[in-house]
């Protein structure tokens, strides 16, 4: 039996405001799953949280970089000081975001204790780097930038964070939940970077697909695999409440298989959900729904 520790991690540093006078509400996603009993069905041991620093873009605009990259680089050290902490005890931690940002904290972790991969559930690449700004915009909102930031492209300040660039290797990493068509598709596939769409998914099944990819998860050479959950990769009719929702997604039932398959396997290290926000969900249907996948994955 493996001791799951619930770990906070409520930073929004990585979107954009939703309007000029707000701030993404993706903070609350924490408290909000834990109002929904997910601690105690998790059976899980309390693990408090790491506090984010304050949401405040100051003077920044297009074209000086990652916003918040500085509060982003410390933050995601902190991150990961208390994730290698809880790997190191042989813990699995299930930490709740949070913007997608918060996935550099578990890949800078599991980078200082080896080589590590990476099964992402998304509804988008996150795959915005310098390189490639005549598909996805300008770089700027780390949350849309994770994986690029992980595979080392883009600034030093957030790739090379102790000197442990790359913290992921493009082929440790599975993308599952991607929507048919895709821009960044040709793009991942030419990086070796693996992604079944939402319509292989459901052409194949979703616990087909993940099991075939365990086995690009379990090569000798890694120690591990870390769950990137984000809600988005749930379609908006039954997830509305994220900051750019997508139809085409997921329902329900495929993310359950999908997700089941991958945490249980013993390789499995860790998991982080992010992106819900409660701002957006005012009577609580889409963060029950979120607790439930959650929980029901561990079953």
């Amino acid at each position: 039996m493996r001791t799951l520790v619930l770990l906070d991690a409520p930073s929004n540093l990585g979107l954009r405001p939703p309007t000029p006078t707000a701030v993404p509400g993706v903070h609350k996603l924490a408290g909000a799953l834990r109002e929904q009993g997910l601690l105690q069905r998790l059976g899980a041991r309390e693990g408090g949280v790491v506090v984010a620093p304050r949401y405040d873009r100051g003077d920044w605009k297009e074209g000086d970089g990652v916003f918040h990259a500085a509060a982003l680089a410390r933050y995601t050290v902190t991150l990961a000081d208390r994730i290698e902490g809880h790997l190191r005890a042989g813990e699995f931690p299930v930490v709740l975001g949070g913007d997608c940002s918060v996935q550099l904290g578990a890949a800078l972790a599991m980078r200082r204790l080896g080589r590590y991969g990476l099964a992402a559930i998304d509804g988008s690449a996150d795959f915005r780097h310098p390189g490639n700004e005549a598909v996805n915009g300008p770089v700027g909102a780390a949350a849309g930038e994770e994986l690029a930031l992980s595979t080392g492209r883009g600034q030093a300040d957030l790739t090379d964070l102790e000197g442990l660039r790359p913290y992921l290797r493009e082929t440790d990493v599975r993308l599952f939940g991607l929507r048919d068509g895709d821009a960044d598709l040709p793009e991942l596939d030419a990086a070796g970077i693996a992604a079944a769409t939402v319509g292989e998914i459901r052409e194949r099944g979703a616990g087909p697909v993940a099991r075939a990819a365990l086995e690009g998860l379990h090569p000798p050479a890694t120690s591990g695999f870390w769950i990137h959950l984000d809600a988005d990769v749930l379609d908006p009719s039954v997830m509305p409440a994220v900051d750019s929702p997508e139809p085409g997604g997921l329902l329900p039932d495929e993310l359950a298989e999908l997700l089941g398959v991958l945490i249980h396997s013993p390789r499995c290290v860790g998991l982080n959900v992010t992106v819900y926000d409660p701002d957006l969900d005012p009577d609580a249907r889409a963060g029950a729904l979120l607790a439930d996948l959650v929980a029901g994955a561990f079953a």
